[in-house]
């Protein structure tokens, strides 16, 4: 099983840029932390300049009876799987969306566990598969206080999205790579190698879970991707129970369900009681260290940081929490911004344990834009009227306090754009309403963030300007020079003397064609 995904890894000094590279992003849902059946199942395929081949997202039958009452950590019971379709029924699908293409997941080593165990039930051999972990990859271009998919998203200005949806889940694992590999220019060592695949027939009908809105995450979301984590202990049972921890608390709200259905994975791993609520004390301890880093927890907090230390059993961890008493604001950035620059100064942000807003509010007081952002953006004024210090990335980390500039965090790189790559055409079937269908046509549905002209630009459009003026001025005078000579010489003008003039008039009309052009492509180029 271990031989399923061959690790691929990506670094800034590879030899190979992945633009030109198909993926297919995976995504699972499971009964279990380490161990247990695949519930549901999300993939994406995309090309490395983030456009979308195809799509596969389904609810799966574990083939084993479930309790009527069951109820995952992903808001998935057991009712909900009723009709699913079983992984050897998936199968064929998801080998057409992987066949050519990297395979990519946040968690590698987890995911391919997972399918390894679904395709020896299935009785089907496959060669090895190469793969990308992007928990991984993102420790090679940013330096964070943790690698959850969320916490790289965030950094990354990337949506929020709802981490219980393995379709989501993989849609937002595809963008953090094709940021990583655009923005950020890591690559491979060499080619990836794409073994031949089996082709399977789809069977069944897939039962896909309805996409949802998802609602504006607030303060608790930001203070669990403030978390540190190390980055060693990830394959623990214990780390994995406090990803889902961390995934639950940051949707604002820990239910009494999720804690259960939490309790439960924790039992079938193998965790004792008391480990569990230690794991829980740890946690809440950590969320309160991040809350009063800033000086500053007002009341919601105070109440919001209660809940969950009520929900967990450990009430103990924030008996003496008290609000601040203080009409100060705490420190809030909003960083404004695509390129590699404005990546960097979020996650130092992030990792110095400041608050990282996702948009412009009364409460942001700082705001950092870079070379993408044009001087008409209306939120640059905004800011400043809101009382905010408004500031380019390169000056942000002196102004907030930080040791160290966000670039000094990770040199970036100018790749050359690389050759249109040849793709094999993602096979398709029959498409019925609620049926396995893979879309025909490629979507632009995202793509890496690439920077816009910068602002500073506008001098060199208007001296391209100039020199198409002057370049033409300089053929009206030659054209001019030349008729006057031709009229003077048949007035009785020395040959020597028209000879003279005439060359001049020449050079000056090929000479301000060629600055004319000159200027003319680099104006529209």
């Amino acid at each position: 099983m271990a031989d399923l995904i061959e690790f691929l890894p990506l670094t800034r000094s590879g030899r190979l840029s992945g633009r030109g590279v198909d993926f297919t992003a995976i995504d699972v849902k499971t009964t279990g932390l380490r161990t247990g059946r695949i519930v549901e199942l999300g993939a994406v395929r995309v090309r490395g300049d983030g456009v979308v081949l195809g799509e596969l997202a389904t609810l799966i039958d574990p083939g084993r009876s479930l309790p009527a009452s069951w109820s995952g950590p992903h808001r998935i019971t057991a009712g909900d799987l009723a009709g699913a379709p079983s992984f050897a029924d998936v199968l064929g699908p998801l080998l057409d969306l992987c066949r050519g293409a990297v395979v990519v997941a946040h968690d590698l080593p987890l995911v391919q566990g997972f399918l390894a165990e679904e395709v020896a039930r299935v009785g089907v051999r496959l060669p090895a598969l190469p793969g990308v972990s992007t928990a991984t990859a993102a420790q090679e271009a940013l330096r964070l206080p943790n690698y959850r998919l969320a916490t790289i998203a965030r950094a990354l200005g990337i949506d929020d999205f709802p981490p219980y949806l393995a379709s989501a889940s993989a849609r937002a694992c595809a963008q953090v790579l094709t940021a990583l590999v655009g923005t950020h220019g890591l690559r491979f060592a060499a080619p990836p190698r794409y073994p031949e695949l089996p082709r399977y027939a789809p069977g069944g009908r897939i039962l896909r879970r309805p996409e949802v809105e998802v609602a504006e995450r607030g303060w608790m979301s930001g203070v669990v991707a403030r978390v540190v984590t190390s980055p060693s202990t990830a394959d623990s049972a214990g780390a994995a129970y406090l990803d889902l921890l961390a995934e639950a608390v940051a949707d604002e709200y820990l239910s009494g369900e999720e804690v259960w259905a939490l309790a439960g994975l924790a039992a079938e791993a193998g965790l004792p009681e008391p480990d569990v609520r230690h794991l829980h004390a740890e946690f809440v301890s950590a969320l309160r260290a991040v809350a009063e880093a800033d000086g500053v927890v007002t009341a919601d907090e105070d109440r919001a940081l209660r809940q969950v230390a009520t929900a967990l059993d450990v009430p103990d961890v924030v008996a003496d929490l008290r609000p601040t008493a203080t009409d100060r604001k705490a420190t809030r950035v909003l960083v404004l911004g695509t390129t590699a620059e404005a990546d960097q100064l979020r996650a130092l942000v992030l990792d110095e344990g400041v608050q990282l807003a996702k948009k412009l509010t009364a409460t942001v007081t700082h705001l950092a834009y870079d070379a993408s952002v044009p001087p008409t953006e209306p939120r640059l004024t905004r800011a400043a009227d809101l009382g905010a210090q408004v500031i380019d990335v390169a000056s942000a980390p002196a102004a907030l306090g930080f040791d160290q500039p966000a670039s000094a965090l990770s040199p970036t790189y100018e790749l050359p754009v690389p050759p249109p790559a040849l793709h094999e055409p993602v096979p398709g079937w029959p498409v019925e309403e609620d049926t396995f269908a893979t879309p025909p046509q490629p979507t632009q549905q995202f793509a890496p963030a690439r920077p816009s002209v910068p602002a500073h630009s506008a001098p060199k459009s208007a001296g391209r300007l100039r020199a198409v003026v002057g370049g033409r001025a300089m053929m009206a005078v030659g054209l001019v020079l030349m008729l006057i000579t031709v009229i003077s010489l048949f007035g009785g003008l020395a040959l020597g003397g028209g000879f003279f003039f005439g060359v001049l008039g020449v050079g000056l009309l090929v000479g301000g064609w060629y600055v004319s052009e000159g200027g003319r492509a680099a104006t529209t180029g």
